[in-house]
C-alpha cells in the first residue's frame, strides 16, 4: 500500500515534575533481540525459551478452559507436584487437595449441573521467563460469572499473580496466588470485597523487565539435537501462532461491528460454521446467514454486538498448514429486545493457503443467553438442550523431539540463514513483548502508578489523554498525569476500582521484528464500596517499539467510549438517546491547565464523536465510528474508517515511528511480515 494517506473514510505549561519518570531498575537484553553472532546451537536455544513463554500462557488459559466445564481434576494437573493454591486467605497444596478445594468453592455454580454457570476469564497476561529458562511469573486479570442455574448469580474478579515451574519437560503451575478485589450477587451487583478498601496487588515487574519477557541466557547455549531446518519449522510455527490469532481476533471485532462481508472474506473455499442447537452452514452464503442470525449489515442506533474473544488458545499442526484455536465468548448484547449477556466457547479450524491463513471451520457452542435485567441465575433462555463439551487443547511439551537416527545437530536439506531465522524468531518474541507492555501500562493505571505508566512508554513516544489530546516524551506523559491527578504518593488500598482490560489482541509486527501496530479491547470495569460496579467499552490503537531492547509504548491512542452503562442495574441497555440540540460536551479541563502538545480537536474527522475531539460528539446509544490500523487480514479489504499510522502523526508527521529509524508493521495481509495483495 501506498502511504499517500493516513486515512481513508467513509464520510497548565510551566508545571514543575518532583516525581522522576526515571523509575526502574535495568533488565537484560532479551536474547532472541540481541546483535550478538547466531550459531545454531543458540538459536535452539531461544527457541525453546519462546515456546516455554507460550506454553505457560497456555496453561494459564486451560485452566480457564477446563474451570468453565468444572473439571477440577484436569485442573489440578497443571499443577505441579507440591503446587500451591493460595485463594485470598485460603491455601492448598497438593493436586488432590486442590481439586477438592476447587469443587468445594464452586459448589454448585460448576458449569457442569443443568443451567449452572462457571465462565472464567484468566487474561491480559504479563509474563517474564527467569534467566535459566525453567521457571516464570506471571500476573493475570481475571472475573468469573458464575451461577447455579436454580436462580442464584454472582460476579467476582481480582488480580492472579502467578508462579510457574518446568517440571519433567512440562510447564506446569507452582505457585496460583488470587487475590479477590471485587464481589456480590448479580441482583445487586459487585462491590470491593467485604464493601472495604482492597490493597494494591505487588508486582513481579518494573517497567523494564516488563518489556523484556526474556531476558537474556548466561553462558553457552548447550549443543541442540535439532537441526536447522528443524528449527525453522518451530519458528515458522510461532510465527503462525501469531497470524492465525490475529485472525481470530480480527473477526471478533468485525463480528461487533456486524461487518458481516469482512468476516465472509476471512473463510477459505468450502468454509462450515456449525452452532449447536443451531445447525451448519456452508461455504460462503452460509457463513453470511450464519453471521446474520445476529442482524444485518452495520449498527445502528441502540444496536451492540459486542462479543469480545478471551483466553485463546493456539494449536498449530506439525506440518504447517492447519490450526486450531479455541477460546471463550462473552457477549455483551442490546438488540430491539433489549440487553443480554450470552456466553459461548469457540473451538475453529484454519487453513493455510498460498501463505495466508484463512478460518476453514467455525465451531459455536452457546452455553447461556440471559437478559440483563434478571442475569443468568435461572439458566437462561434457549439454553442447548445438552451441551457437548468443546475437545480441549493439549498444550503440554510445545519442544518437539529430534527425529530417530539424526545426530544431534546434523545438517541436512539446504543451508539456513540462521540471522534470518534469529529475525524471524524475533517476530514473535515482538508479539510477546508487546502484549506484556499493553498489560504492564494497564496495571499501573488501575493502581496510580503514574511515573511507572510513564515509564512504559519509550523516551519519545507519546500518549492520549482521555478528551484532552496527546503529549509527547515521558516527561511531558507524566506531567500530564500529576496536572490531572496531583503529585501526591500511590495508593496502597484502594477504596473504588477502575480497571482497564486490554484482551483480544491483534499484533502486527514489522519485517525486522522491532516494532508493532496493536489493537486491543478496552474493557473497563468499575467497582466501589459503596456502588454498585458497571461495565464501558472502548479501543486501542496503539504502536510498540523494540527501544535498547525493551519493548516501549510508541503511540497510545485510545477511542472512548464505543458504548457505556448507565449503572448496573440498567447497564448498557439504560442509556438515553443524547438530544442532538445540546452543544458538544467540553474537553478535559487539562486542556487548560497543561495544554497538550496536540490537541485531539485538531484531528478533523479522526477524533469526530469522541468527546474533546472534532465537532460532532457521538454518544451511546447512537454509533461512534471504530477505527481500524489494519486492513482485511486475508481480502486487503479496507475498512470504512483506516487510519494506518499514530492518531496524531497526521498533525505530527515527526511523531512517527519511521522518522525514528523503525518501520511501519504491515497494514494488511501479509507474508513472514511483507505485505502482500
Amino acid at each position: 500500500m501506498k502511504p499517500s494517506t493516513r486515512r481513508l473514510t467513509a464520510a497548565a505549561t510551566g508545571l514543575l515534575l518532583a516525581v522522576s519518570v526515571n523509575v526502574a531498575v535495568r533488565a537484560p537484553q532479551a536474547s532472541a533481540s540481541t546483535n550478538a553472532p547466531v550459531s545454531l546451537d543458540s538459536l535452539a536455544r531461544d527457541v525453546e525459551r519462546v515456546e516455554s513463554l507460550r506454553e505457560v500462557k497456555d496453561v494459564q488459559r486451560s485452566y480457564a478452559h477446563l474451570a468453565q466445564f468444572g473439571r477440577w481434576a484436569d485442573m489440578a494437573k497443571l499443577f505441579s507436584g507440591n503446587g500451591t493454591l493460595q485463594w485470598g486467605n485460603q491455601v492448598v497444596t497438593g493436586q488432590q487437595a486442590i481439586k477438592g478445594w476447587l469443587a468445594t468453592e464452586a459448589g454448585a455454580m460448576n458449569g457442569a449441573n443443568p443451567g449452572a454457570l462457571h465462565t472464567t476469564v484468566i487474561d491480559q497476561p504479563l509474563v517474564n521467563l527467569s534467566a535459566d529458562g525453567r521457571t516464570a511469573k506471571g500476573r493475570w486479570s481475571g472475573i468469573r460469572f458464575l451461577g447455579d442455574g436454580a436462580g442464584a448469580a454472582r460476579i467476582d474478579g481480582g488480580i492472579y499473580q502467578n508462579e510457574y515451574v518446568l517440571e519433567n519437560g512440562e510447564w506446569k503451575i507452582s505457585l496460583l496466588r488470587y487475590y479477590p478485589l471485587y464481589e456480590g450477587d448479580y441482583a445487586t451487583g459487585f462491590r470491593t470485597i467485604n464493601r472495604q478498601p482492597v490493597p494494591v496487588v505487588p508486582y513481579h515487574f518494573t517497567p523494564d523487565v516488563a518489556g523484556v519477557p526474556i531476558p537474556a541466557a548466561t553462558g553457552e547455549a548447550p549443543r541442540t539435537r535439532f537441526n536447522a531446518k528443524e528449527l525453522a519449522d518451530r519458528i515458522e510455527a510461532l510465527n503462525d501462532e501469531d497470524s492465525v490469532r490475529n485472525l481470530q481476533h480480527s473477526y471478533g471485532y468485525y463480528v461487533d461491528r456486524r461487518m458481516w462481508t469482512d468476516v465472509v472474506d476471512l473463510f477459505a473455499n468450502g468454509a462450515k460454521v456449525t452452532i449447536d442447537g443451531v445447525g451448519e452452514f456452508r461455504n460462503a452464503s452460509g457463513v453470511r446467514q450464519a453471521m446474520e442470525r445476529m442482524g444485518p449489515e452495520g449498527l445502528t442506533q441502540g444496536i451492540l454486538n459486542d462479543r469480545p474473544q478471551f483466553d485463546t488458545i493456539v494449536d498449530v499442526e506439525k506440518n504447517g498448514t492447519k490450526a486450531t484455536a479455541r477460546g471463550i465468548e462473552v457477549g455483551m448484547l442490546n438488540d430491539a429486545s433489549g440487553a443480554s449477556w450470552q456466553f459461548s466457547v469457540f473451538r475453529n479450524s484454519f487453513v493455510k493457503q498460498g501463505g495466508l491463513w484463512k478460518l476453514k471451520e467455525m465451531h459455536l457452542t452457546p452455553l447461556i443467553t440471559a437478559p440483563y435485567g434478571t442475569g443468568w441465575g435461572d439458566g437462561g433462555t434457549d439454553p442447548v438442550a445438552s451441551v457437548k463439551v468443546p475437545k480441549f487443547l493439549d498444550v503440554a511439551g510445545r519442544t518437539p523431539a529430534s527425529k530417530p537416527g539424526k545426530a544431534a545437530g546434523a545438517p541436512q536439506g539446504p543451508k539456513r540463514d540462521l540471522a534470518d531465522l534469529q529475525r524471524r524468531l524475533s517476530r514473535s518474541l515482538a508479539y510477546d513483548g508487546s502484549e506484556n507492555v499493553s498489560a504492564a501500562y494497564s496495571y499501573y493505571i488501575d493502581d496510580s502508578r503514574w511515573p511507572e505508566m510513564a515509564a512504559v512508554h519509550a523516551v519519545k513516544g507519546h500518549k492520549l489523554s482521555p478528551f484532552a489530546g496527546w503529549n509527547g516524551t515521558r516527561e511531558r506523559i507524566l506531567g500530564s498525569v500529576v496536572a490531572t491527578y496531583g503529585n501526591t504518593p500511590p495508593p496502597t488500598t484502594k477504596s473504588f476500582l477502575v480497571l482497564h482490560w486490554r484482551p483480544q489482541p491483534v499484533i502486527d509486527v514489522s519485517h525486522d521484528g522491532r516494532s508493532t501496530a496493536v489493537r486491543a479491547r478496552l474493557m473497563h470495569v468499575n467497582a466501589s464500596a459503596n456502588n454498585a460496579g458497571y461495565i464501558n467499552g472502548a479501543m486501542y490503537n496503539d504502536q510498540f517499539v523494540l527501544e535498547d531492547g525493551i519493548w516501549r509504548i510508541w503511540s497510545l491512542d485510545i477511542d472512548e467510549f464505543y458504548w457505556q452503562s448507565a449503572n448496573w442495574a440498567q447497564g448498557w441497555g439504560g442509556a438515553v438517546p443524547r438530544d442532538p440540540s445540546l452543544p458538544d460536551p467540553p474537553p478535559s479541563n487539562l486542556v487548560n491547565i497543561y495544554p497538550p502538545d496536540v490537541l485531539h480537536s485538531a484531528l478533523g474527522e479522526r477524533s469526530r464523536g469522541f468527546r474533546g475531539g472534532s465537532p460532532g460528539y457521538i454518544q451511546w446509544p447512537d454509533i461512534v465510528p471504530m477505527w481500524f490500523h489494519y486492513r482485511n487480514p486475508v481480502s486487503g479489504r479496507t475498512p470504512a474508517t483506516f487510519w494506518y499510522d499514530c492518531a496524531p502523526c497526521e498533525v505530527r508527521p515527526d511523531w512517527s515511528m519511521t522518522r525514528h529509524g523503525y518501520q511501519l508493521p504491515p497494514t494488511g495481509p501479509q507474508v513472514d511480515g511483507v505485505e502482500v495483495g
